[in-house]
């Protein structure tokens, strides 16, 4: 059987650090910048960790 391949969009989307936790980039940062505050953009730069099943799925992809 063939070896699989990696999800490349999951790719450029998660990063898995040393401890094996999956990060994220928070979302609503794309557009529409000017109508919300700047405290909720500035706690929107600050990157999220998936947990669960949801990790569990990532990982799958982004090791193939």
């Amino acid at each position: 059987m063939p070896k699989l391949k990696s999800h490349s969009g999951a790719k450029k989307r998660f990063k898995i650090n040393s401890n094996g936790k999956v990060k994220i980039a928070k979302t609503d940062r794309g557009h529409f910048l000017t109508e919300k505050s700047p405290s909720r953009k500035r706690k929107l730069r600050k990157g999220a960790y998936l947990s669960g099943k949801q990790a569990k799925n990532i990982k799958k992809m982004v090791q193939g």
